[in-house]
Parts: structure tokens; sequence; C-alpha cells
């Protein structure tokens, strides 16, 4: 498979309990991404996301747009590589 886009996300803020992977999940749908969102244990939501640069980007974008008044912070890494997601999910 070719090198796609992967996106590395970590948010932080008042992003767990308040609706924030299921959102991101309703986001990815409109979205030609793959990857997968989850809680860690210090609080912080990871999202991985990968596709095209542009979709990438937008979804990411997106995400933080809708989830805007419970983050405080996210640090995204990007790179590309072989595609490593079928779909979407809450993992």
């Amino acid at each position: 498979m070719a090198d796609v886009h992967h996106e590395t996300v970590f948010f932080t803020g008042r992003v767990q309990g308040v609706g924030f992977r299921y959102s991101a999940l309703q986001v990815a749908k409109e979205f030609e991404i793959t990857g997968f969102v989850k809680n860690l244990a210090d609080g912080r939501v990871h999202l991985e996301a990968q596709g095209a640069a542009e979709e990438v980007d937008a979804f990411v974008k997106a995400v933080e747009e809708k989830m805007h008044g419970y983050i405080r912070k996210a640090e995204r890494s990007a790179r590309k590589g072989p595609g490593q997601f079928q779909g979407f999910q809450i993992q």
C-alpha cells in the first residue's frame, strides 16, 4: 500500500466524560480518513488519523472546532507511512 499521511494528536483539557470520542467518531464520518480515538489514563484523549494530508488536517480542525470549549491544548505530530487502519473507531 502506498504511504499515507498519518497524524497523532493528544488533546488536553476537559476532554473525558464530555462525549469527545463519540463526537470525533461522528465528525470522522464526514471525511475520507481512518484511525481511532481513545481516552488515556492521564486524562488526555489520543487521536490517530490517516489519509490524504488535506483530509486529515480538515478532520482534526473539525474536531477541534466542535470540541473547542473543552480543549486546552492539542499536540499534533505528522508523518508518512503505510496505512494501518480500517475505518475509524473508538477504542
